[in-house]
């Protein structure tokens, strides 16, 4: 089971960096006023998306791969954060949803770092 769920999140990293390229714009609004560059900065978080997403499928970067994808947790979580804070730049998706994409970092932080014990995965 812990090897069928490495395949979901690596895959949904692959799609969801895919989809920086795809959708840039929903991405740049996501983005706090604070941050500079945000075209930029969602280019290279989607990279960063794709590469972790694919790394954390070869065993021989998945531990490495699943520590970057912890630390993209945590840098992308003031952009859910400023969605939740500002619901009627994202009127399509429901305010409930908006809030809950908070603890789901969380969840996503642990779900990578279930992969970062190099033996048994």
């Amino acid at each position: 089971m812990k090897h069928v769920l490495m395949y979901v999140l690596g895959l949904f990293m692959v799609a969801g960096g895919i989809n920086h390229f795809v959708n840039p714009r929903v991405y740049v609004r996501m983005m706090p006023p604070y941050l500079p560059w945000h075209g930029p900065l969602v280019f290279w978080s989607g990279v960063a998306e794709v590469l972790l997403g694919v790394g954390l499928l070869v065993p021989g970067t998945r531990t490495v791969s699943a520590w970057g994808l912890i630390a993209l947790f945590v840098a992308i979580f003031p952009a859910n954060l400023q969605m939740a804070l500002q619901p009627e730049r994202f009127r399509k998706i429901p305010r409930p949803l908006l809030w809950a994409r908070l603890p789901l970092q969380g969840v996503l932080i642990l779900w990578a770092w279930w992969y970062t014990q190099a033996a048994g995965t």
